[in-house]
């Protein structure tokens, strides 16, 4: 696995605007943790897709697909949340389970070097 660390800066530049338009729109006092783990989704999930690339094509193409299909999921995830204003635990399993999802399914492919 190969960063490059020009689209790396961009993901994380998009994912921190994306975190801070969340912290804009939330009116709860759970912002902080809204912020903070949305940052975190963003980024992993916007770098596997974007400034990573992997040992073969057919790879890459796998793991680009599936992170950019959970950088959907959790963006409307998360936007979901801040608007119906859901508790702390429920957010954070869910978002959990999510990224824990994300995090086997990327590493299936890429042991099996699909």
């Amino acid at each position: 696995m190969k960063i490059n660390a020009f689209l790396t800066m961009i993901c994380l530049a998009i994912s921190a605007l994306i975190a801070y338009g969340l912290y804009t729109l939330t009116t709860v006092e759970n912002n902080v943790l809204i912020v903070s783990s949305s940052f975190i989704c963003f980024a992993t999930t916007l770098t596997m897709a974007i400034g990573a690339s992997y040992d073969t094509p057919r790879t890459t193409t796998n793991i680009r697909t599936l992170a950019t299909s959970f950088f959907v999921v959790l963006l409307i995830l998360n936007f979901s949340f801040v608007f119906l204003q859901v508790s702390n635990p429920t957010y954070i399993i869910s978002v959990g389970i999510i990224m824990c999802l994300f995090l086997i399914a990327f590493y299936g492919i890429k042991r099996a070097n699909q």
